[in-house]
């Protein structure tokens, strides 16, 4: 069910959204033109996640869900189908597919997604063959779900952590190695939040680019992403509604941007 705070969130984030014509850093109206707004082809390993997807909408096999964060917005059920979760918790497509482009954009080579579910993002981080993706998921039956998508596809450079993320990000981040993208979609309250941004942080470099989902979720998760936009070290922000992006490059201007999708 819709929140109260998020209707009221999207009419302020639709009167406050800018378009091309209001950006003035190069940086950043680089990224509206080619990444947000940029071409989208369908390749035939991405139309193969589409496939997947399709399936599993239809998939009336029911998983026992153990969820260590805030809970589906619109279930608090024990048991699930895979059909529901595909639907109501799975990344929809278009943004799965804006995720991929920013990881080639960033040229990220080491990928941290928090939050598996049935792996369908995953699969997308994971398309370039340089790229390594780590996925932490809380749930045993997803995390098994995503493992059997994961072999199916025959990808080898996806790394699945199955466990409370407070104790596998940080066996995770044992590798002084920097992060190349950071996908947060996870325990979606303030202190988590802010607890595992505060632990990715000692890894981050200056093209590392943080994706924070679901940040009008509820009034505590907006007071998370609001905070954390106004972080010293971040440089750049841009607020999609559905998610939010973070920068980290000094180079870059101190400028915050409200874009449609």
């Amino acid at each position: 069910m819709i929140s109260f705070h998020q209707v009221t969130s999207f009419v302020n984030h639709w009167l406050d959204q800018t378009n091309e014509h209001g950006i003035h850093s190069p940086f950043f109206f680089d990224f509206y033109r080619k990444v947000l707004r940029g071409p989208k082809p369908l390749t035939p390993f991405t139309a193969g996640i589409e496939q997947l997807r399709a399936k599993l909408l239809k998939n009336k096999s029911q998983v026992h869900m153990h969820d260590l964060g805030a809970g589906s917005a619109y279930t608090k059920a024990a048991l699930r189908t895979v059909a529901d979760i595909a639907r109501q918790s799975a990344t929809p497509a278009k943004l799965a597919q804006l995720y991929q482009r920013i990881a080639i954009s960033a040229g990220a080579k080491k990928i941290i997604e928090l939050g598996t579910n049935l792996g369908l993002t995953t699969l997308y981080l994971a398309d370039k063959e340089d790229t390594r993706v780590y996925t932490l998921e809380g749930s045993p039956a997803l995390a098994n779900i995503a493992q059997l998508h994961f072999d199916f596809f025959a990808k080898k450079n996806i790394t699945l952590m199955e466990g409370d993320i407070d104790a596998t990000l940080p066996e995770l981040l044992q590798s002084p190695e920097k992060l190349g993208l950071v996908l947060m979609d996870a325990n979606h309250r303030y202190d988590p939040t802010w607890r595992y941004y505060n632990q990715l942080m000692k890894r981050i470099g200056d093209k590392t680019v943080f994706i924070i989902d679901d940040i009008y979720y509820s009034p505590e998760m907006t007071r998370a992403w609001n905070e954390i936009r106004k972080h010293e070290l971040v440089y750049g922000s841009i607020d999609l509604y559905r998610c939010g992006l973070l920068f980290f490059d000094p180079a870059l201007p101190k400028q915050h941007y409200v874009w449609a999708l």
